[in-house]
């Protein structure tokens, strides 16, 4: 290809795009800022702050969840994995699965005979992700998350 067609080539199709090279950086302030805890008899006067931290807070956290018992929803969902999991494995009377956290971000574990492991992860995972999958959408048709651990 010679070079006039090169050149040309550039007018023809969808143009190129261009890739980022990353952020571009600031240049840097006039004077030094602090970083980290500071006490405040050690800031000097007039010197920006940019952010402060809150005190610390006693007592609970305050995002914490209170454990709670598990209602009929997270008993649906729990027989619903039983049954998926007894529909893959050899030994069904070995699949067991526990509640682990109740509420509204389920947490349920898959117990199988050691030699049904295999059938229940699958190629790559792909039959446990499946079974994730299915309880989540289940559990979404009733406002909820769930997730799924298996044992080994």
């Amino acid at each position: 290809m010679s070079e006039s067609n090169r050149v040309n080539d550039d007018r023809w199709g969808r143009p190129l795009r261009r890739r980022s090279r990353g952020i571009k950086s600031q240049p840097a302030p006039s004077e030094p800022g602090f970083v980290g805890p500071i006490d405040e008899s050690a800031i000097p006067e007039g010197a920006p702050i940019l952010i402060r931290a809150r005190p610390p807070v006693d007592g609970p956290a305050p995002m914490t969840r209170l454990a709670r018992d598990p209602d009929d929803i997270d008993r649906q969902l729990q027989d619903l994995v039983a049954l998926m999991a007894r529909g893959i494995v050899d030994h069904g009377q070995d699949v067991r699965v526990d509640i682990l956290r109740a509420g509204d971000d389920a947490s349920l574990e898959l117990s199988v005979h050691p030699d049904d492991l295999g059938h229940v992860i699958g190629k790559q995972g792909r039959t446990a992700r499946s079974l994730r999958l299915a309880l989540g959408a289940a559990a979404a048709r009733h406002g909820r998350k769930a997730g799924l651990e298996i044992a080994d």
